[in-house]
């Protein structure tokens, strides 16, 4: 199984990206699904996250910019994200919870190799 993140770039405050998380492999189910990010210096720290019945939670300093969505059909995880400012620079990663194909599918948490975005003022 391997999550890869995508749509990392560099933007001037105010402006938009959109982050992808594609899950692969003997995937039997993905559950829940989120975003973290990590500034240099600083810890890894949750951004948003999503059920697989699309229930939603965002972190404080997102909430009203960034969207958490999710295609169950593809096992893709999105983040649009909106009116962004300089404290948003970091690395994004996406993390989910998986059942792998199994005569008992065990569940495992995955995460993915993150991408960069970086916010100028």
């Amino acid at each position: 199984v391997q999550l890869q993140a995508s749509g990392g770039g560099s933007v001037q405050t105010g402006g938009s990206l959109r982050l992808s998380c594609v899950a692969s492999g003997r995937i039997f189910s993905v559950n829940e699904m989120a975003w973290y990010r990590q500034a240099p210096g600083e810890q890894r720290e949750m951004v948003a996250a999503i059920t697989k019945g699309g229930s939603t939670n965002y972190t404080l300093s997102v909430k009203g910019r960034f969207t958490i969505s999710r295609d169950n059909a593809q096992n893709t995880m999105y983040l649009q994200m909106n009116s962004l400012k300089p404290e948003d620079t970091a690395v994004y990663y996406c993390k989910a919870r998986i059942r792998t194909i199994a005569v008992i599918p065990p569940e495992y948490e995955y995460w993915g190799q993150g991408t960069l975005v970086t916010v100028s003022s």
